[in-house]
């Protein structure tokens, strides 16, 4: 087995160290731990960008595999990875806005964005998840 088979099982690990951290980060802010929910959501986008990076290694050295499910399972495959991609090239400026605007300590700004973001990187780190599952297990 080459090394680069078990990239796609790290990045499952980093898709879900960023949404533990994604959620833990959401209750934090909700009891007021404002420190703490910095700490998540900066642990959120350094898994998410570790599995950016991991992703691209994989695609570079393996090249692209083709989904071997068909009928049903594969459309829905194939559903699910169309709305993955699409939202993840919208997550990306929104997490970018929305970390920009709790840097300059916009917090209205922030926060009015941020549980848009919220959803969508959830939805992204989930149906990421689903996608690993579906292809390597």
């Amino acid at each position: 087995m080459s090394w680069a088979q078990n990239l796609p099982h790290l990045q499952a690990m980093l898709n879900g160290v960023a949404l533990i951290a994604l959620i833990s980060g959401f209750f934090a802010i909700r009891s007021g731990k404002r420190v703490v929910h910095q700490r998540y959501m900066f642990i959120a986008l350094f898994s998410s960008l570790a599995f950016l990076a991991v992703y691209i290694l994989y695609h570079i050295v393996a090249g692209w595999t083709g989904f071997s499910g068909t009928g049903l399972t594969r459309i829905l495959f194939f559903t699910i990875l169309i709305s993955h991609v699409l939202m993840a090239a919208v997550l990306a400026p929104m997490v970018i806005v929305t970390l920009r605007r709790a840097m300059q300590q916009q917090f209205l700004q922030h926060r009015a964005l941020a549980r848009r973001t919220l959803l969508v990187w959830i939805y992204v780190s989930v149906t990421g998840l689903i996608i690993y599952w579906m292809s390597y297990l």
